[in-house]
């Protein structure tokens, strides 16, 4: 049985990955952080007493920015496979936390790279690297488009970048990046625009909110919809040899485009309820991001179902429900076309941040 461990598990990517993983038959050990409250709920349904027989998912307390716990970790866990999933991934709050985001996101990556190196493991290692590296390069990006990083996370997602890329070179380690575009699911965290605005929906129809605040409206991304991008990451590290893959839609939309699908899917007018904060405004921006994935596509075979406006539907559908109100329903028959979980909609309520880190 393979063993793989999974840092931010507790996140949108790391508990999507856990079900894939335990899907395949793995038995997955996953890194949280000491809390005084549970931050648990996005992998408790897959969740079993380590006491029962044939228990697969085990929870270790540990963090990134502790080098002792991640070695000790490692070295008892032996895992075959190594997923680097924990961060502090919200770019617009790394600006007021430049160095403790350095430490985690930078750092953090090199404390597990040169763990398994002086272990001797021979541990795969998949590094989430991110489209925001990209920065002021203009679209589209593949890998070979030069980074132009424009925010303390980016910056901090190329040095890990880096240093991955260096440990496979070398010391021969398979380690692989994922530049992954934006990905979207109900289990994002609330602080992320794209779930703070279908979470907003869902309140102002419940006359539990009457305004949205958001910050640029004509920023551009590349958003799909998770689930399908963690099977790309599982897949990177299924090949003969470690290469570094963007994935992504191969098509842009504004955050205003992102507020008219959602609000009219709704029935409402955006326009009635969004403010606009400074606040939530960059430093510097990223304008525009479209990925180019034609080497995942045709070495990995992966390829997005899910378009953009069915991720909307899926989102707004979620998060209404999760208030107890009853959804239009295209959202569910969107997953069951695909033959996907629903899941969600029992794990998209109140609590729990997005950009976990281990």
């Amino acid at each position: 049985m393979k063993k793989a461990l999974i840092t931010g598990i507790t996140g949108q990517d790391g508990s999507y990955l856990a079900e894939l993983l335990l899907s395949k038959g793995y038995e997955v050990h996953g890194i949280i952080r000491r809390s005084s409250t549970f931050s648990t709920s996005r992998i408790d349904h897959i969740y079993v007493d380590p006491h029962e027989p044939g228990a697969r998912l085990f929870l270790h307390y540990g963090d990134l920015s502790d080098s002792t716990q991640l070695t000790n970790l490692i070295y008892s866990v032996r895992p075959d496979e190594i997923y680097n999933l924990g961060a502090q991934s919200h770019v617009r709050v790394s600006f007021d936390t430049a160095e403790y985001t350095g430490d985690v996101v930078g750092l953090g990556t090199t404390r597990l790279l040169e763990t398994v190196r002086q272990s001797g493991i021979r541990a795969r290692f998949y590094q989430a690297s991110s489209s925001e590296m990209f920065g002021a390069s203009p679209p589209p990006q593949n890998e070979q488009t030069p980074f132009r990083p424009r925010s303390p996370y980016s910056v901090a997602k190329l040095y890990a970048y880096w240093m991955t890329s260096n440990y496979r070179e070398g010391y021969g380690l398979f380690a692989a990046n994922g530049i992954l575009f934006n990905h979207e699911s109900p289990r994002r965290g609330e602080t992320f625009v794209t779930r703070k605005i279908t979470r907003a929906i869902a309140h102002i129809i419940a006359k539990k909110q009457r305004y949205l605040y958001l910050g640029n409206l004509d920023a551009k991304r590349d958003w799909g919809y998770a689930p399908e991008y963690v099977e790309a990451m599982w897949l990177m590290l299924q090949q003969d040899k470690p290469h570094d893959y963007v994935i992504g839609t191969g098509e842009t939309h504004s955050v205003k485009e992102f507020l008219v699908e959602a609000f009219g899917y709704a029935g409402l007018d955006w326009q009635e309820s969004v403010k606009i904060d400074a606040r939530y405004l960059r430093p510097l921006e990223v304008e525009t991001l479209i990925a180019d994935s034609s080497r995942a596509r045709k070495e990995l075979g992966w390829s997005p179902k899910v378009t953009f406006e069915e991720l909307v539907k899926i989102m707004v559908d979620a998060d209404i429900e999760a208030l107890g109100l009853k959804p239009r329903g295209e959202g569910k028959k969107i997953l069951e076309k695909y033959g996907m979980s629903s899941v969600d909609r029992a794990l998209c309520k109140p609590g729990g941040e997005g950009g976990e880190r281990a």
